[in-house]
């Protein structure tokens, strides 16, 4: 019996020591990609595009010269991504111009609301002049222009990633078949090659849902008489390409901007509840059945994948973070001790057809 007794001491004390192990590494391992975020984000994005952009690059170098192959897949690549900048660019720029041009309504809105909080004891004009200044415009500039720059940046990292990724991705299909871990081998080959397509149909499935988000919101500002329908559709086009965060913040800027243009303010309440309309219509009921089976996730999950890659690395967080809980849990299915990782998460299990039979 003290036997036996010593023996569970060993094993719970083991148990114990392993999930303490794994708890410090996972730690360091957070800790790692929230320091070397401009290593790591570029990365991750890199090999998104690589996985979007192969089958492409694969179908041209059967043809062409592979150089040339690759040439026309980059071409294409920043021309997609400049193309998307430049239509974020011009939706936000011309929302701002025409709140600079009809200040004086803003003005106005403010001076009202101003007037109402400091008639229920809320005193805005100290925390105004407190905390908006000339020296606070000119931060925002700065930072705004340091954000543009960053960018630039971050897309030619990015870019110099899919040039070198799109080079070696035979020559490490080959390592992999090539391991002497046949087991590892196969499961990061077959690993990477679903994770690619899910990606592509993560890709397709956002896309075209976002193209919906944004006609449905142009379509209602423009049968409620708004200004600059066009331009909210397309932002609300853009940020429905964050989960979550995009679809919040692309219902309460034009609820905010209706405001300051109707005269009553429950046309703006009828405008927040239809845009809260579309985005439960598009989010919840028409993407799910869109993307099947094959890109079903938890949504806790998909809320906790959002808000955690953004607090680590930002904006970028924010874009790349579904993809990467979607490739880390594809990885997951290829292999019998971690499948259930993928069940318990919402994906379906690579066994269960086989299961089944």
């Amino acid at each position: 019996m003290v036997r036996d007794a010593t023996r569970q001491g060993t094993r719970a004390s083991g148990r114990a020591l392993r999930v303490m192990v794994a708890m410090g590494t996972t730690i360091l391992v957070v800790g790692a990609l929230g320091i070397a975020k401009p290593v790591f984000s570029p990365l991750a994005f890199a090999i998104f595009v690589v996985a979007i952009v192969w089958p492409l690059q694969r179908a041209l170098q059967s043809r062409l010269p592979k150089l040339l192959a690759l040439a026309i897949c980059v071409t294409a690549s920043i021309v997609v991504i400049a193309g998307f900048a430049w239509v974020i660019m011009w939706a936000f720029s011309r929302v701002g111009r025409y709140v600079v041009l009809d200040a004086e309504r803003f003005q106005l809105l403010y001076d009202q609301i101003a007037g109402w909080l400091e008639g229920h004891g809320v005193v805005v004009a100290s925390l105004w002049q407190e905390h908006f200044n000339f020296g606070w415009v000119f931060r925002v500039f700065q930072e705004v222009a340091s954000i543009i720059n960053s960018m630039l940046s971050f897309t030619v990292i990015v870019m110099i990633y899919v040039l070198l990724g799109l080079l070696e991705v035979d020559a490490a299909a080959e390592r992999l078949r090539n391991m002497s871990d046949s087991t590892i081998g196969r499961v990061l080959l077959s690993g990477c090659a679903a994770t690619s397509v899910k990606f592509r149909r993560y890709l397709v499935v956002r896309s075209v849902m976002s193209v919906i988000t944004g006609m449905l919101v142009w379509g209602l500002i423009w049968l409620l008489g708004l200004p600059l329908a066009g331009e909210w559709g397309v932002i609300a086009f853009v940020l429905n390409y964050i989960p979550f965060i995009g679809p919040l913040i692309a219902t309460v800027l034009p609820t905010c901007f209706a405001v300051a243009q109707f005269d009553a303010w429950q046309n703006a309440i009828v405008m927040f509840a239809c845009l809260n309309v579309i985005q439960f219509l598009v989010g919840s009921y028409l993407e799910p059945r869109a993307a099947g089976a094959t890109l079903s996730l938890s949504p806790f999950l998909v809320l906790l994948a959002v808000f955690f890659w953004t607090w680590l690395w930002g904006i970028a967080g924010a874009l790349i973070g579904l993809p990467i809980v979607i490739a880390v849990l594809t990885l997951c299915e290829q292999h019998e001790a971690s499948r259930w990782v993928a069940e318990l998460c919402g994906a379906p299990s690579a066994g269960a057809g086989r299961d089944a039979k």
